[in-house]
């Protein structure tokens, strides 16, 4: 959902001004204020993952035309899995941490990141060296581990998904970064962004039970990202999602930037080699208008580095 629908439904179908606006509304109207991005989508290939994305944000204008002065801002990054590195199984941690400082630089308030991972969660932050780099970027490791963190909302327009258990900072964050690691997937064939949406719901064995493909697709209906960012640098070409060895991981150097979630993991299976409509929630997200397939028709900047 964009900031100006999202801000519609919060509060009755009518953009209001002046006192009658919460603190979190005025952030919401002033990022909508704001420059649009110069671009839909950028792709960079050739760097280290700090790097490219300081290239992709250039270009798009700088983070501050995606998080207003004053924002809570949640960065969700893919930390499922207790493994290092190297291993492709978690977003790339510098590529956190730079989040994390562009979001500061601009002006946020507070910049949050959690995932609720599949192994132990300690070590999972620990050994994925996020936790270290959210740290020392000056942001703020949440948990995502206890049921007490998420609340019951209903889905908008779910054709599977109805409602989901959610994490309360994805409920607060005036700016949501999506930041998930390019990498192939035994259930859905390849994990990129709207996948990696699963890491802020608790109940997410509803979604396996319940055409996983679909579900994916509805909880865009909810919340999309303002911004996904793909992790393409160590790219996990079998044995997905956690993967068995480095064998696993071919060293991609590669970046996709894009406010489009659909186009963005679009682009992304593309990069991996697999045809995006071969990925069932790509399409039906497509089909439901939540994004675009169509490459062509999205103003995109491919940077060499």
């Amino acid at each position: 959902m964009d900031r100006r629908r999202f801000l519609k439904t919060a509060i009755g179908g009518v953009i209001v001004a002046g006192s009658t606006l919460t603190p979190g509304h005025r952030r919401l109207l002033a990022a909508t204020a704001r420059q649009a991005p110069l671009y839909d989508l950028v792709a960079v290939r050739g760097g280290e993952p700090d790097a490219m994305f300081d290239r992709a944000m250039a270009s798009l204008g700088g983070m501050g035309v995606f998080v207003p002065k004053g924002a809570r801002v949640l960065v969700k990054p893919n930390i499922g899995w207790d493994v290092s590195p190297d291993r492709g199984g978690n977003t790339n941690p510098r590529l956190v941490g730079r989040i994390v400082e562009h979001c500061l630089q601009a002006g946020a308030r507070e910049v949050s990141v959690f995932d609720h991972t599949c192994d132990a969660w300690a070590r999972c932050y620990r050994n994925s060296g996020i936790e270290r780099a959210v740290a020392d970027a000056g942001g703020r490791i949440v948990s995502g581990d206890s049921e007490g963190y998420y609340q019951r909302v209903t889905v908008p327009g779910g054709r599977r998904l109805a409602e989901a258990m959610v994490h309360e900072l994805l409920l607060e964050a005036d700016v949501f970064i999506n930041v998930p690691v390019l990498k192939h997937h035994s259930s859905t064939m390849l994990t990129i962004g709207m996948k990696n949406l699963m890491g802020v719901v608790w109940d997410r064995g509803y979604w396996h039970r319940n055409d996983l493909h679909q579900c994916i697709a509805d909880f865009l209906n909810l919340r999309r990202p303002d911004l996904t960012v793909v992790d393409a640098w160590n790219v996990m070409r079998q044995n997905g999602p956690r993967g068995v060895s480095a064998a696993d991981v071919e060293n991609m150097k590669a970046l996709v930037v894009s406010t489009d979630p659909v186009a963005a993991d679009t682009a992304a299976a593309m990069l991996f080699g697999t045809p995006p409509a071969d990925i069932g929630h790509i399409r039906l997200a497509a089909e439901m208008r939540l994004g675009s397939m169509d490459l062509g028709s999205l103003a995109i900047n491919r940077i060499v580095m």
